[in-house]
């Protein structure tokens, strides 16, 4: 009776650890369906920021009326909802200085 009763638990593992797998299984699959739309969006996302991004300098013009080149400047929004245009140098050089920073508080 004891080992009649011994393989039965066993069993009844085995048989709910084959149906967790079988739940991990199909929590797996739905979070891959899930990252693929993710992926979808972000992708959707980066290309409509890339169009407005172009579209705005399209529309920028310098003090001389002549288009403002998209390579030298960035579009920079603070948190405050100011957005301004800042040339790329000046960016490089602020990002360097804030890794520098981060670096010497570490």
């Amino acid at each position: 009776v004891a080992a009649q009763n011994c393989r039965k638990r066993k069993l009844n593992k085995i048989l709910n650890l084959e149906e967790d797998v079988r739940n991990l299984q199909t929590q797996k699959e739905s979070l891959k369906k899930e990252h693929c739309q993710c992926s979808k969006s972000v992708s959707q996302m980066k290309q409509k920021l890339n169009n407005l991004y172009h579209d705005i300098f399209s529309r920028l013009r310098d003090d001389e009326g002549r288009p403002i080149n998209p390579c030298q400047y960035v579009i920079n929004c603070s948190s405050d909802g100011s957005v301004s245009i800042i040339p790329k140098h000046l960016v490089k050089s602020e990002q360097k200085q804030n890794n520098e920073k981060e670096q010497k508080q570490k």
